[in-house]
């Protein structure tokens, strides 16, 4: 297996071997996992095997990260950089995009071309739109990385959820403003996902907008211009609706709406818990401090990250967005949650019980320790909240749009 030497401060050398590499295959090949309804309802007919994949991600899943188990261990920073240098962890991420389309392809073309109720329509459908939402995660890697390559893949993994405009707004947009009031990408404490929902997917499209707008603006060049990424991205999409339009004639467009509506709430999950109630301060100058780890919900179970590029390992991704999945880190010090995303996603379509299990998580952290002043509280939850929580006065959050950042 291959390994990665390095030195430390005192002259002595170190070795690292990454264990997970031949594992990391399974962020490549968990997109695949809506061919197997289909493989299976052609062999039995029975339309119930569209019910598996969700089965999987939401029950599954959930309990294999219950069983096997975190992983805690971090590759040496001396090694680091010949981790982020080997190619066969960015030529993973490069294989990956055509699954996509593959899978997105072959489903739409037997949902319009076999005798299927319309429940099992909308089973298929929805249900490729899941693994849907595993290409936009598979572009929120790319799309961070500063190669031509890499940039140009980011818009094709888009296009397959006709989501676009996702690396300007979570480039430029989310981690500038995160775990602030004035991003809409950040949930708030007392906030239902369904509340999060409204606020954050057409936030984040106003806000990728207006970021491009200014961009071009400031070249003197249109919003429709050419080089506007957003619409390149669209233009793939629109290309591949087209496609199977004239493939599978009229019934490509339900089914691409509810890929996409399922692929979006994908999104909107992931967002949801990376970063339920976290504040970041601002100083003396009205600044809001830098992004630290602690600012994000962390997660170290291993299954559910080797299946999606590290992803959950999201407080060294928003200290350190340029670094890649492979040499994410942990830390001991930082708001953990108690299960992966797909165990989390679950809780969260169930808003009390999440409030019950996140809302005493999240106030029991060390750098907020009950004090409701260090919560990016929900405005409308607010009177119920300082009641529970002991706050004898209610104060009005100053929600600031575009916050300075420190430099």
């Amino acid at each position: 297996m291959k390994g990665y030497t390095g030195v430390l401060e005192n002259g002595e050398a170190i070795h690292y071997v990454d264990g997970k590499r031949w594992l990391w295959l399974l962020s490549v090949t968990f997109p695949l996992q809506a061919l197997m309804p289909v493989v299976l309802h052609a062999l039995t007919g029975n339309e119930l095997w569209f019910v598996l994949p969700f089965l999987l991600n939401y029950i599954a899943q959930p309990a294999l990260d219950a069983v096997i188990g975190t992983d805690s261990n971090n590759p040496p920073e001396e090694v680091v950089m010949q981790l982020e240098k080997d190619p066969f962890y960015r030529r993973l991420t490069y294989v990956v995009v055509p699954l996509h389309y593959f899978t997105l392809i072959v489903c739409a073309v037997y949902a319009g071309t076999q005798d299927l109720s319309w429940w099992a329509f909308i089973l298929l459908a929805t249900m490729a739109g899941l693994t849907a939402g595993l290409a936009i995660n598979t572009a929120h890697e790319l799309g961070h990385k500063n190669t031509k390559i890499e940039k140009l893949l980011a818009k094709f993994a888009l296009a397959v959820a006709f989501y676009g405009h996702f690396t300007i707004e979570h480039n430029r947009g989310h981690h500038m403003l995160v775990s602030t009031p004035g991003d809409a990408a950040s949930s708030r404490m007392g906030e239902s996902i369904y509340r999060f929902a409204l606020r954050e997917i057409p936030g984040a499209f106003r806000r990728a907008w207006e970021i491009e707008r200014e961009r071009l603006r400031s070249r003197d060049l249109p919003i429709w211009h050419y080089s506007n990424p957003i619409l390149q991205s669209y233009a793939i999409s629109m290309a591949v609706t087209v496609l199977l339009f004239a493939w599978i004639g009229w019934l490509a467009i339900p089914f691409l709406l509810l890929h996409h509506a399922f692929a979006y709430w994908q999104l909107t999950s992931a967002n949801y818990v990376e970063h339920y109630g976290l504040l970041r301060e601002k100083n003396a100058k009205g600044r809001y401090e830098r992004c630290q780890p602690h600012h994000s919900w962390n997660c170290n179970y291993l299954f559910s990250n080797l299946v999606l590029f590290h992803l959950e390992r999201h407080s060294d991704h928003h200290a350190n967005p340029l670094r890649r999945y492979q040499s994410l880190r942990h830390f001991e010090d930082v708001p953990q949650l108690p299960n992966g995303y797909f165990g989390m996603y679950l809780l969260a379509y169930f808003p009390p019980l999440w409030f019950r299990v996140m809302d005493k998580r999240l106030m029991a952290l060390p750098h907020v320790n009950g004090d409701l002043d260090k919560v990016n509280i929900c405005p409308k939850a607010q009177p119920g909240i300082f009641l529970k929580w002991g706050r004898d006065k209610m104060e009005e959050p100053t929600l600031t749009d575009l916050p300075k950042i420190e430099p």
